[in-house]
């Protein structure tokens, strides 16, 4: 089991009337830790994210980060939790550093209307360090812009980076593949493991195969809201009831006699 201070998941359910979204779950992440939750569509993923994040309250089980129940989106924030989504949520009309400088918090509407000189500095600092993680990404020329005006590409990443804004702990990354071409797919692999080797855990719901498979160190594969393997990336490749039912075509399976241990 992983530590207290980290994330565990103890008998995890969420059931949506007789449908069984997660059922039974139970994981841990170390500190540190690059790891994918893996599974076709309604396999229950994007569930699990939502118990761990807060967002939702789970019929049984729970979720616990650093030794406390996470209760809400708020508190999972508190404890170190942080997440992007699988439409991307920035605020279209802000210039991108706005967005980022938005997580940042520590705005007060009268100190700021009433222009006080700790307000102004307060503003200045956030500003500062928002271009700083919009530079660290490479998307220094477009903080000025409106988010909703950049490529697609450049929103996923802008949004990843608001969620370093936060300075989370363990951060959980919902598709953020999707729509992406193969360049852009490359550059948000490269990213990842640029925040990864910053000590940053990351959680990753994602279907490109091969992003997933050449990036992390651990595989999570949901079936029908239940674990059907959890083990590296070698490991899952070479279970015969993964290959059949999710990795397929995308990323061919070799011949395993490992496929039980997984």
């Amino acid at each position: 089991m992983a530590p207290p201070e980290f994330l565990q998941v103890q008998n995890l359910s969420r059931h949506f009337g007789g449908h069984k979204a997660v059922d039974q779950v139970s994981l841990s992440l170390a500190r540190g830790s690059l790891a994918a939750v893996i599974g076709p569509n309604g396999a229950g993923k994007t569930t699990l994210f939502n118990l761990i994040a807060g967002a939702l309250a789970p019929t049984s089980g729970a979720v616990l980060f650093g030794g406390r129940l996470v209760r809400s989106p708020e508190g999972a924030c508190k404890l170190g939790i942080a997440r992007t989504f699988q439409n991307v949520r920035l605020f279209h009309e802000l210039s991108v550093l706005e967005n980022v400088a938005a997580a940042l918090g520590g705005f007060s509407f009268w100190q700021g209307s009433l222009r006080l000189p700790r307000s102004v500095e307060a503003d200045r600092l956030r500003l500062r360090k928002a271009h700083y993680l919009l530079e660290d990404a490479g998307l220094e020329d477009l903080a000025g812009r409106p988010a909703g005006e950049i490529p697609f590409g450049q929103q996923r990443l802008a949004e990843l980076v608001r969620a370093l804004a936060l300075e989370p702990k363990l951060l959980l990354l919902d598709e953020p593949a999707a729509g992406l071409n193969p360049t852009e797919t490359a550059r948000l692999g490269e990213f990842i493991r640029s925040i990864h080797r910053r000590g940053i855990a990351i959680l990753l719901v994602e279907h490109d195969m091969n992003l997933v498979m050449g990036l992390v160190e651990r595989v999570i594969v949901l079936h029908q809201g239940r674990q059907l393997a959890d083990g590296t990336p070698a490991q899952v490749r070479s279970t015969p009831a993964v290959c059949a039912a999710y990795l397929g075509g995308a990323a061919p399976c070799p011949p395993s006699k490992e496929g039980s241990d997984a």
